[in-house]
């Protein structure tokens, strides 16, 4: 379904490009007061606006539905995959090892500190 809607999306935004390239600019019927406009008359001697126009706004709808429709659908799948990543029981805390057995305290367990470095090993600097 999302491939499907991501192609009509794309194929949309094709012809919505190539649709505002055929149009003409507003200026454009200046050449007709000089008797060029009848010979690029392709859609009729009404022109190409109400055609091109309305083509244009159907296809610019179904770009902007689609963009909407896109973005839930994305935001859905994304929640999906993040869901499918969490884990389904939450984990708890490892328990503590140095919890003593018996009622004898033990004593801790602490690393050797690492002996600080002595002055001969650096060299002097004249």
């Amino acid at each position: 379904m999302y491939d499907f809607i991501l192609l009509v999306h794309v194929l949309v935004a094709v012809a919505l490009i190539v649709l505002v390239l055929l149009q003409q600019g507003k200026g454009a019927e200046m050449g007709a007061a000089f008797g060029a406009g009848a010979s690029q008359t392709l859609f009729g001697s009404q022109g190409s606006g109400n055609f091109l126009s309305r083509t244009t706004a159907i296809c610019a709808t179904i770009f902007f539905s689609t963009s909407l429709l896109l973005g839930h659908l994305g935001t859905n799948e994304a929640k999906e995959q993040a869901a499918a990543l969490l884990p389904v029981a939450p984990i708890s805390a490892p328990a503590e090892n140095n919890v003593p057995t018996s009622g004898e305290p033990q004593a801790d367990k602490a690393l050797p500190a690492a002996p600080a470095p002595s002055h001969s090993d650096v060299p002097e600097v004249e």
